[in-house]
């Protein structure tokens, strides 16, 4: 099937049917007009980030900005978050694909984040079918017959938000003029071309997620976008509303900065615990004095973590902005009620602890865990849809704070082999096209993944990369241990592309440079 194309773009990619009713004329007109406003700005923030680790690596300090500190200390507010954001004691997220968008809107969540980057593999045929399942699920037409089974929408559906990607990626298979077109201009201005009317006339809007920001100035590039975007399409500008994801330790030194960026269209922060944490470890991966324990030892009442979820409460209701927790890991073990037990309390003192602190929800990862996460924060918010009014004078976070990286023991075996085995599982599946992935009773996703393949990359180097049986963590341990978790998980009879996993895995972790994002080098073959 051919398309009408705007002058200069090309699609590199089959256009299989029911993707035309995405990739119309004008919706392709939004993507490369903004494509040529903004791509060199794009550009020039990714260049800036290449700037900022070699300064780090360097040995420079991370710190408040003091440039913008009459921006922490100033007095103002964010614009009013819009009703249908007022209430989102619980968030569940997930991937793309129709069962996944049908069972998540149905949960019983407030809010749904339907994710184009972290936990969804970008094949293209995922991106553009996973917009033609958000548009059915908006106008209540999407409908899924699977083994025997129908899923279909409730009347009551949880508040839809869209996480577009990141700065750092690409779309391959769209080119303007020659250049690749950002993801997440691609992934936004689709969304918002085909469906915020349609959004607005239902009671809702266009909402989104921004994830992996690294500055104000990122920031305040998604806002130009939003005001241009707006303008463009005819609606008022204030009308985008998109919460940040706190996940880069860059961007917890400049929470202040990025919703004054981001005031008129800001629906708040989001604490995104995993990509945090593989954040702090590449920020500081040659830093000699740095070194985390076992990922499973590394938790939100670790004392940097703390920090960073005290901050990013405290910093977001001083606004007048929602403050989101992230999100636990753990998910409903079926077949073996000792240890579902055992997630679902953690699952509870997760929540328990988030809604004591003062947020006004939180997140999670499987539409079992709605009710426990929800009855968590009911406790603590009765009837309130939030909790703004919490403005916890008391807590008090600095630089020092921020940076005070433990636990930096045990590292074991079994974490070693942890970070090896998850690494490879999950890599295989997203070369398969699965981007969100069960592996030992934990939602894994790019995040995850990336926390263990930088570990074991930042152990080998680290003089205190010592297993507490006292052997060095060596490239050549970690070869040696490859085989045998590969093994294990073939013999799991999972799908995924593992024998390419593991040779990626390998190097990665092991080769002298540091590849900032895993997801980088994988796209280049799928």
């Amino acid at each position: 099937m051919s398309l009408s194309l705007p002058q200069g773009m090309q699609i590199n990619a089959p256009i299989l049917p029911g993707f035309e009713s995405i990739l119309t004329l004008p919706a392709l007109e939004l993507v490369a007009k903004l494509h040529r406003q903004f791509e060199p700005t794009r550009q020039a923030l990714l260049a800036k980030r290449v700037e900022r680790v070699k300064e780090l690596d360097g040995g420079a300090k991370l710190d408040f900005l003091a440039e913008t500190a009459h921006i922490r200390n100033g007095d103002w507010k964010v614009a009013p978050i819009p009703q249908a954001l007022h209430c989102r004691r619980v968030e569940i997220t997930g991937p793309v694909d129709a069962k996944m968008v049908i069972n998540a809107f149905n949960s019983g969540a407030d809010s749904y984040m339907t994710d184009f980057e972290d936990s969804n593999s970008p094949l293209w045929t995922n991106q553009i079918q996973g917009q033609i399942n958000l548009g059915q699920a908006i106008r209540r037409t999407l409908t899924l017959e699977q083994n025997g089974k129908t899923y279909k929408l409730n009347d009551k559906i949880a508040t839809l938000q869209v996480r577009p990607r990141g700065w750092h990626l690409d779309e391959k298979h769209v080119t303007i003029d020659g250049q690749r077109v950002s993801g997440g201009i691609f992934d936004f201005a689709l969304f918002l071309f085909h469906n915020a009317k349609e959004q607005i006339a239902r009671g809702a809007g266009p909402f989104f997620y921004l994830p992996k920001m690294e500055s104000h100035l990122e920031a305040r590039l998604w806002n130009d976008i939003f005001v241009a975007a707006q303008k463009e399409i005819g609606l008022p500008q204030g009308t985008v509303k998109a919460t940040v994801l706190i996940e880069t330790i860059n961007a917890a030194f400049e929470m202040d900065e990025i919703l004054y960026e981001l005031r008129e269209h800001s629906a708040g922060l989001n604490a995104g615990r995993w990509d945090y944490i593989f954040s702090c470890i590449k920020k500081f991966k040659v830093d000699r004095d740095f070194c985390l324990a076992d990922r499973a030892k590394v938790t939100m009442t670790s004392p940097f973590m703390r920090a960073y979820a005290l901050l990013l409460l405290q910093t977001c209701h001083k606004r007048g902005a929602p403050a989101m927790g992230g999100m636990s890991a753990l998910i409903p073990i079926k077949n073996d009620p000792e240890k579902n037990a055992v997630a679902m309390a953690g699952i509870i003192a997760d929540k328990k602890r988030d809604a004591t602190d003062g947020y006004d929800g939180g997140w999670v990862a499987h539409p079992g865990l709605v009710e426990p996460a929800m009855k968590e924060f009911v406790a603590v918010l009765g009837d309130r849809p939030n909790q703004f009014d919490k403005q916890r004078p008391d807590v008090s976070v600095t630089a020092a704070d921020l940076t005070n990286f433990q636990p930096e023991t045990p590292i074991t075996e079994f974490g070693l082999r942890m970070n090896i085995n998850v690494g490879i599982h999950y890599l295989g599946a997203w070369l398969a096209g699965n981007g969100c992935v069960p592996i030992h009773n934990l939602m894994e996703d790019a995040a995850t993944a990336e926390i263990s393949r930088s570990q074991v990359w930042q152990w080998i180097r680290s003089p205190k990369g010592v297993l507490e049986d006292g052997r060095k963590v060596t490239a050549d341990l970690v070869r040696s241990l490859v085989p045998e978790e590969l093994a294990k998980i073939k013999a799991g009879g999972f799908e995924g592309k593992f024998d390419r996993a593991a040779e990626i895995f390998t190097t990665m972790s092991t080769q002298d440079a540091f590849e900032e994002f895993l997801t980088l080098p994988l796209y280049e073959e799928i």
